[in-house]
């Protein structure tokens, strides 16, 4: 195992800044995730992780090793690429023997090894096979048993469950925590996928324009992101503009177009007064009523007044939208909850009928306005 730590990584394509200035060190046996939307930088980091891309500035070492400019094959890494990579004319077999040919291992000491990491990923008894004639999901397992083969001391998955349909994404992804687990290896996997890198990772960084936005444990990343950007792009969140009018020991006032509100400080850094801020939170996080002339902000509970518009029915939960002071906002409610709103028969409400959020203040996140 090994420990990968990037010191202000920069790179470039056609004079286009792709990653810029990013630093981060990854733990020893850690299951790591580069998380973000579609060219923030994610696979480019990964690919001079690997070695396959060279930054025009910044380092990158494997414990105290600086590897920067060493060759792929002397990196001892493994990685699975997002369309696999197999070779069609080859069997299951040739194909996971690739990297221990190259490495030239000889056919005696081969032959265990390729059975062992088909046994790793369940596959073994199709060595013969060629994989033209595997599904999607047993290709994923070839392409994950040739890069273990090799006994890598970091794994590199760059987005390897993005080709299978949900279902089999989703037992896929436990079957792959159960096998870092059990190997202990450090693995850095890439995703745009939110769902599967808060299933997946001990920790994680989320990228924006090849900057580095937040760093933490999935937990922490979607309690308490740092900017809006994090907050938006780990679920989704309902958004309020306001400014600062005032701040106390314990709370921060806020006015914002539908009137002002007192948002408890929880030793949160705060900003200046008269400052622009946004006021944040989940849609999961609000309870509606029906009695709003009675629905004051008191103690920790955050209280919006606003007007009815609709209630969508999405299985699990219902999708409720309020319009606060002109903003349209969402509360995600169990069929209890909507129940409770919409009476026994799930009545809509007359769009404009005034109704309260409730959200507590802990849920609530002032973040800088962008």
């Amino acid at each position: 195992m090994s420990r990968v730590r990037l010191q202000d990584l920069e790179k470039s394509f056609n004079k286009t800044s792709v990653v810029h200035g990013l630093s981060l060190e990854i733990h020893e046996g850690e299951f790591f995730s580069l998380l973000g939307p579609s060219g923030c930088g994610k696979t480019t980091t990964l690919r001079m992780i690997a070695g396959f891309e060279t930054p025009e500035h910044g380092k990158i070492f494997f414990n105290n090793e600086e590897v920067t400019f060493k060759k792929p094959s002397a990196r001892n890494t493994g990685m699975v690429f997002q369309n696999y990579a197999l070779f069609p004319h080859l069997t299951v077999f040739e194909n996971v023997a690739f990297g221990l040919q190259a490495r030239k291992i000889p056919p005696a000491e081969m032959r265990p090894r390729v059975q062992e990491a088909l046994q790793l990923v369940e596959m073994a008894g199709m060595e013969s096979r060629p994989v033209t004639q595997l599904s999607g999901g047993q290709q994923q397992r070839v392409a994950l048993a040739r890069a273990l083969a090799i006994r890598p001391a970091i794994l590199l998955l760059d987005e390897p469950l993005s080709n299978l349909d949900a279902q089999l994404r989703k037992s896929t992804r436990a079957e792959l925590k159960r096998l870092q687990r059990r190997l202990g290896i450090t693995t850095i996997y890439v995703t745009h996928d939110q769902e599967e890198a808060l299933a997946l990772s001990d920790r994680m960084a989320v990228m924006n324009h090849g900057v580095l936005q937040q760093i933490g444990t999935p937990q922490e990343i979607y309690n308490a992101p740092q900017n809006l950007f994090v907050m938006n792009f780990i679920g989704s969140c309902n958004v309020l503009r306001g400014r600062i009018a005032e701040q106390r020991e314990s709370f921060v006032l806020v006015v914002h177009e539908g009137g002002q509100i007192e948002i408890p400080r929880l030793n949160r850094t705060i900003a200046p007064a008269g400052a622009a801020v946004t006021i944040a939170f989940r849609p999961e996080h609000v309870r509606v009523t029906r009695d709003p002339a009675s629905a004051k902000t008191t103690g920790d509970e955050i209280v919006f007044n606003g007007l009815w518009q609709t209630a969508e029915f999405a299985g699990a939960h219902w999708l409720v939208a309020v319009l606060v002071a002109g903003t349209r906002c969402f509360a995600r409610m169990t069929p209890e909850e909507a129940q409770s709103i919409l009476g026994a028969g799930f009545e809509a409400l007359p769009v404009g009928e005034r109704v309260a959020l409730h959200i507590a203040g802990k849920n609530v996140r002032l973040l800088e306005a962008e």
